[in-house]
């Protein structure tokens, strides 16, 4: 198995924080010019009705073995102190659908091929990293798609949408396959990262609000994508997770460090449409905070059970416990107090999108498991 770790993160990539939300270090028309594709948009055949049969389809699925990438489990730094993981016969069956960020890059086409191994390579970094708090689910399911690259992002254009609409097909597809697959008494577990978390807010809209398949959901994790409260949220078949022990409702974080300067995202965030038609104007941005388990509040760095911290080499990582705080602060974005050690990818404003979730590696393993049992033991 591929060993580097998640945080390598190739050129620019890492600018974008996904949907139109960028954070230049060049000038806006240099970064269009370097990554926007000059073709025009092609669009893409289906995929055949029975695409997602195929494993190798999945980066991660049941049968994978030592190959899945979401399954990793880092240790836990020597001298440390020890927080016990859940034994196999504590931790109850669920299924996670995880959807990775973007990991194409290229501008010589909208939509990546399903056999760009450099962006499958990055893509099944990325699950390592991303997706292996969930490593204590029966199922994880993380398909590949045609992503949107990353300069989609950049541009308000129609071939841009198209992209993102051609990538959403995808995860649509691969969705209805996980769903048919997954035992009707199984709970499901829904997370995913930048694009991946822009593919799941329509997924709810479009296939799960109304159907069947809603009652069946205990979490949704929908990490580095701004949610307006107002705007967004009432439009969504599940309210925000307010307490530790809730079932049935949706987590979403993005992190800075202090001191902050959001003014790039806010600005972009302010101009955009909420999913109920109006602008989101200055609306307060939804922050759950993996320390207390709700919305909103303040927790000390004690309460951090695991940070998931890269090594210099980029090669590995540790766990470390009370590594950062966390509390929101009145617009909605989690803060983690003065800048931690993390790596080289932290993005201008002190913005910790890259890490949003190994911040709190170790908090989100818990809570996952916890919001599972709640959903399997509903309060009377």
């Amino acid at each position: 198995m591929v060993r580097k770790f998640l945080y390598f993160v190739a050129g620019i990539a890492i600018l974008v924080v996904a949907g139109g939300f960028v954070l230049n270090i060049w000038s806006r028309e240099l970064t269009e010019l370097a990554l926007v594709p000059s073709t025009e948009f092609v669009e893409q055949d289906p995929l055949a009705d029975n695409a997602y049969q195929d494993p190798e389809m999945w980066f991660s699925r049941p049968g994978k073995g030592t190959d899945d990438p979401a399954r990793w489990q880092p240790a836990l730094r020597e001298g440390e102190r020890a927080v016990p993981l859940p034994s196999e016969g504590d931790t109850p069956d669920f299924a996670v659908f995880f959807v990775h960020p973007t990991s194409f890059t290229e501008r010589a086409a909208w939509n990546a091929p399903l056999d760009d191994e450099e962006a499958n390579d990055r893509a099944r970094l990325f699950i390592r990293g991303l997706a292996s708090p969930f490593n204590r689910a029966s199922e994880i399911w993380a398909p590949r798609y045609r992503q949107a690259t990353v300069g989609a992002f950049l541009s308000d254009s129609e071939d841009a949408q198209s992209a993102l609409d051609a990538a959403y097909a995808d995860v649509a597809q691969s969705f209805a396959f996980f769903r048919d697959s997954v035992d009707e008494d199984t709970p499901i577990v829904i997370a995913g990262h930048s694009q991946g978390a822009l593919h799941l807010l329509r997924l709810m809209r479009e296939e799960i609000a109304g159907k069947p398949i809603a009652d069946r959901v205990a979490a949704v994790y929908v990490v580095g994508w701004p949610i307006s409260v107002e705007r967004d949220l009432p439009e969504l078949p599940f309210p925000a997770c307010a307490t530790p022990d809730q079932a049935g409702c949706i987590l979403s974080w993005s992190t800075y460090a202090e001191p902050a300067d959001p003014s790039d995202l806010l600005e972009a965030y302010s101009g955009s449409t909420g999913f109920d038609g109006q602008p989101r104007g200055e609306s307060t941005i939804l922050c759950t905070n993996l320390l207390t388990g709700g919305i909103g509040g303040s927790a000390p760095a004690v309460r951090n059970l695991g940070t998931l911290v890269p090594e210099d080499s980029l090669e590995n990582g540790e766990l470390v416990p009370s590594y950062v705080p966390a509390r929101c602060d009145s617009r909605g974005l989690l803060l983690v107090g003065p800048p931690p050690e993390m790596g080289n990818y932290v993005l201008p404003g002190n913005n910790y999108h890259v890490y949003d979730i190994p911040l709190f590696w170790r908090n989100l393993q818990e809570d996952v498991v916890a919001r599972v049992e709640a959903w399997q033991s509903p309060a009377a």
